[in-house]
């Protein structure tokens, strides 16, 4: 397995030289926790052993959300939160996809147009929902924002589980659809296409030219959802590749896996160190986005009516306790490491502002309402 940290040592250099002045301050960020990260330059906290009093210092962590090393316990946690919401119907998950002629203009104006992308996303979700026979209500959706391919090239997207359920508040009913196809493709795309077109609109931005009529929505029915959030999170978190997946790395280039998703056959990439990094970079998000939102009636402020739903619908719901984050034992007796409640102490690396961290963790009809 091959650290990130050994590819930014040997080619931080002339990434910088060649793409400095053109990163992103959010990107400048990521390099920085990325090199610091769990490493001698990094803050320090003093732990202690419970057996035998053993004292060492640890670096810290850096925290950030693309970190390979770091937020495994947050997505743990997110799919344990979101899977409590799931209700006994059919889940299904659709994937909007902006047409390649698109790329430039989203990596331009990143921050207004992934916005645009999501919640026009669900716009057209929760439009079909109220016309259709079936539901004639607002649904529900779990959206994440993905903005690459497995090969890593730029590639916005966003992925909805929805639900085949939908409230009408008016009636107060909630109804179901049966069936193995949600909404159909076809429209949705068109539909998705001239919400679009329409936000970008307003939003003073020129259309590229010679852009294509067809736009793809892909959907695909997932069962109970479940595995549908755990595949999402891969993506929430750690960044956009594993460091299993990276095999190898010389003085200029990088080899790294990936599954072809057409073939489902594990393909190689082999690239310069420097296009490594900067494929890379150009997923992290500007600083503040939220990749995950929820919406309708799983939105966070609809607790109330999800658990009036999962009542009403007698759905098991598992006591919420929020999972113990992992502890560190020492080799040598076994013992937990623990940081000491007396006195914490702290060795800095020079002009480093205060960090101050509690934790280290290694790594038809439906039912009236």
């Amino acid at each position: 397995m091959i650290r990130l940290i050994d590819i930014l040592q040997r080619f931080e250099s002339d990434f910088l030289h060649t793409y400095g002045t053109s990163l992103l301050p959010s990107q400048r960020r990521a390099l920085s926790a990325f090199k610091h990260c769990r490493t001698k330059l990094s803050a320090q906290m003093r732990v202690q052993c419970e057996a035998c009093f053993k004292t060492d210092y640890l670096p810290h962590s850096c925290g950030h959300r693309s970190c390979p090393h770091c937020q495994a316990h947050e997505s743990q946690r997110w799919i344990e939160q979101e899977q409590a919401k799931l209700l006994p119907v059919d889940y299904f998950m659709l994937t909007f996809t902006l047409p390649k002629e698109w790329r430039t203009l989203v990596w331009q104006h990143q921050k207004s147009l992934y916005d645009l992308l999501i919640k026009t996303a669900w716009d057209t979700i929760n439009t079909f929902s109220q016309h259709d026979k079936h539901l004639q209500g607002n649904t529900g959706a779990i959206a994440v924002l993905h903005t690459h391919n497995r090969r890593l090239d730029f590639h916005p997207h966003v992925h909805m589980v929805v639900p085949s359920g939908a409230i009408n508040t008016e009636q107060q009913r909630w109804r179901i659809k049966q069936t193995k196809y949600l909404f159909h493709h076809k429209a949705l795309a068109k539909v998705f296409r001239a919400k679009m077109l329409d936000g970008i609109t307003k939003l003073g931005f020129v259309v590229p030219k010679g852009i294509t009529d067809k736009w793809v929505v892909d959907y695909k029915q997932v069962g109970s959802g479940a595995k549908a959030i755990a595949y999402l999170v891969r993506y929430l978190y750690r960044g956009v590749i594993q460091e299993k997946d990276i095999l190898s790395c010389d003085d200029q280039h990088v080899r790294f896996r990936y599954i072809d998703s057409k073939t489902k056959t594990t393909q190689t990439r082999t690239v310069t160190g420097v296009e490594f990094l900067s494929l890379l970079l150009q997923h992290i998000l500007p600083k503040g986005f939220r990749r995950a939102r929820n919406f309708g009636f799983l939105h966070p402020n609809c607790k109330r009516q999800i658990t009036l739903l999962q009542i009403l619908l007698r759905v098991q719901r598992p006591a919420i306790t929020p999972a113990p984050r992992p502890v560190m034992i020492y080799a040598c007796c076994g013992g937990i490491k623990r940081i000491p409640q007396t006195r914490i102490e702290s060795r800095y690396r020079p002009n480093v502002k205060d960090v101050s961290m509690p934790h280290v963790v290694p790594t038809s009809k439906g039912i009236m309402m």
